[in-house]
């Protein structure tokens, strides 16, 4: 016999996301995928590959296939969500599967075809792409489908796509190359250049969350990081303050606030009066960055508001998409 099901797809740079018709979230994991270079074989994927980041032999290397939004591993990419996809199934392998998935605003044509090839790849027969933004729009409950304007920041871990939003369709947007994982890699360069310390990703993970803000906040504090000293390669120390770290963010956070700007600027007058009624919607992991909305607030002088659980946003609109009909 052979089966059918629907999955909403949310292929973020820093995690992947699947969903069911009736918006489950079915996998939340890690978009990395941990290969034995001698074999070529694929040994973990998500969480267990993650696991592996540093930590790993020269032969088995840990890959994260999703770049910026885009596909940089096509092969990898196809592995990974092949992988994924099966183990968010009840049934067995002969099931016939149509998907919905999420990209970025500013992707080619080359760079779209890339994600619906690597779907069919990894097992679906029908392939729907739906941008990140308008998906984003429909999983944080905006009215996309009537005449009214909606305004969207999906700030994810590779990309950060502004979008307003109505009747349907975007009606104007920008997509930035910045998202969680390049204010990670601003830390880097930071300890680097200011301390000269380096850490891996993971501490600079730990960095952003643990003392990091967009805003000042109540009981900002120093920490002490731990890697290995670019002079002489010997294991050192550094101190960091909140305040290090909020100058390395804002940096980056300075190009969103532009593209929003502009963004704003092409819009039509009657849809800006909507948006400045309705406020702009935060979606994607970086809504959780300490701060940000305040930031933003500032800056922009609309209101900003974060629905719950923002990092689910794109996911449970993939979903909402199944739904409504394909």
């Amino acid at each position: 016999m052979i089966f059918s099901r629907e999955i909403g797809i949310d292929l973020g740079t820093s995690t992947t996301r699947l969903t069911d018709k009736k918006g489950h979230i079915l996998i939340s994991e890690p978009s990395v995928v941990a290969v034995d270079v001698k074999t070529k074989q694929v040994l973990a994927t998500g969480n267990e590959a993650k696991k592996m980041i540093g930590r790993t032999p020269g032969s088995i290397v840990p890959i994260m296939p999703i770049r910026g939004g885009v596909i940089a591993d096509f092969d990898m990419t196809a592995d990974m969500l092949h992988n994924f996809m099966y183990r968010s199934s009840k049934r067995g392998m002969f099931t016939k599967t149509g998907v919905v998935i999420s990209v970025p605003s500013g992707v080619t044509e080359v760079e779209r075809r890339a994600v619906e090839d690597a779907v069919r790849a990894a097992g679906a027969q029908d392939v729907e792409l739906i941008e990140a933004p308008m998906a984003a729009a429909l999983g944080a409950g905006l009215p996309v489908y009537e005449a009214t304007g909606s305004m969207i920041i999906d700030f994810g871990g590779g990309t950060c796509d502004i979008a307003v939003v109505t009747l349907g369709r975007v009606a104007s947007c920008r997509s930035v190359k910045i998202g969680g994982d390049s204010l990670n890699e601003a830390i880097l360069d930071y300890l680097k250049k200011e301390h000269g310390i380096l850490v891996g990703e993971k501490t600079a993970e730990d960095i952003k969350l643990k003392i990091g803000s967009a805003s000042e906040y109540d009981g900002e504090a120093a920490m002490e990081i731990k890697g290995r000293k670019l002079e002489d390669g010997l294991p050192g120390s550094a101190e960091i303050t909140s305040a290090d770290i909020r100058e390395v963010i804002n940096t980056q956070l300075d190009e969103i606030i532009t593209a929003i700007r502009e963004t704003l600027e092409v819009t039509l007058p009657d849809l800006s009066a909507d948006i400045l009624d309705r406020g702009i919607y935060l979606t994607g992991g970086g809504a959780r960055l300490r701060g940000i909305k305040e930031k933003l607030e500032r800056e922009i002088l609309i209101p900003i508001i974060i629905p719950e659980n923002p990092e689910n946003c794109v996911a449970l609109g993939t979903s909402q998409r199944l739904r409504k009909g394909r």
